[in-house]
């Protein structure tokens, strides 16, 4: 094996089987693994197996409590609420999900091209970055969400071009170690180009740090849409998200409709936290120096 090619396979080489193995062993993120995925069911087929109507009111079944017929009640316009919470599960996962992804592709790239670029093109780049974290991403997305009414592909590109500057901090430093290394000097000593240097060594070996940056970044969008949805600046009726659930039902809870409000709200802990605990297992799993 070359050393051009030792850089690129040595992180391969540890997948799959001992990778899995470390991050089972890790049995809180193992169930945030589970969590994750019982809430995807949940949220994307269940509607296939409990139909109900979120669009149009019913004004007859309004506020009624859990029975056989809806089992978690009904809301102030009679939509059955655990129908609700599946139609806007798969709105704040889907938003989290599209845009914990899009931040991380940005970030990475800018970090991995300020990190080989080193010198004033990183300073310069860092810089914005240091700008862009010293503005609360939330405020971003609240003077945005003012200004507009943003859907469901609006609050995806909104969330991940306001929360790629950590993953982008993360992966320059990474970067800042590899292009150093003795594949990436070959590289270049034959003549390769920069892009291939990043696109072939710098990324494949960053995977780790990209995969658990990932993985946050998708628990920090959830809960951002959750604040934004809540102060009914998210997406618009018919549409709902568990924040906006949340929303609806904070006055009510005050009259003893729990089921209006617990529901939603248990949703986004455990969702959060499951996230957080995959991304804990990730990084475990990925820090072979860290293994005694």
């Amino acid at each position: 094996m070359s050393v051009q090619s030792a850089g690129r396979w040595g992180l391969v080489a540890q997948f799959p089987a001992p990778l899995i193995a470390r991050f089972a062993r890790n049995r809180l993120a193992v169930a945030g693994l589970v969590v994750v995925i019982l809430f995807l069911l949940f949220c994307f087929l269940g509607p296939l197996l409990y139909s109900t109507d979120q669009i149009h009111t019913d004004l007859t079944q309004v506020n009624l409590r859990p029975s056989g017929a809806h089992w978690l009640g009904t809301d102030a316009v009679g939509h059955d609420e655990l129908g609700r919470l599946m139609y806007g599960g798969k709105v704040s996962l889907l938003v989290g999900l599209a845009a914990g992804v899009l931040a991380t592709v940005i970030g990475t790239l800018w970090g991995a091209v300020a990190g080989y670029a080193g010198g004033w093109v990183d300073a310069v780049m860092m810089r914005v970055v240091d700008a862009g974290i010293a503005i609360p991403a939330l405020f971003i997305l609240l003077v945005v969400s003012a200004i507009t009414t943003p859907g469901v592909p609006g609050l995806i590109v909104i969330l991940g071009l306001v929360s790629w500057l950590v993953p982008s901090r993360l992966v320059r430093a990474e970067t800042l170690t590899l292009k150093s290394r003795d594949y990436v000097l070959t590289l270049r000593a034959i003549g390769g180009s920069h892009s291939r240097a990043i696109t072939r060594h710098i990324l494949p070996n960053s995977v780790s740090t990209i995969v658990v940056a990932a993985t946050f970044q998708v628990a920090d969008a959830i809960l951002l849409v959750a604040y934004v949805s809540y102060l009914g600046l998210g997406v618009q009726p018919p549409s709902t998200d568990w924040g906006g659930m949340l929303s609806a039902g904070l006055t009510a809870a005050y009259s003893g409709r729990w089921w209006l409000i617990v529901p939603p709200g248990l949703a986004i802990i455990l969702v959060v936290c499951a996230f957080n605990a995959v991304g804990d297992g990730l990084r475990d799993a990925f820090d072979v120096k860290g293994r005694g």
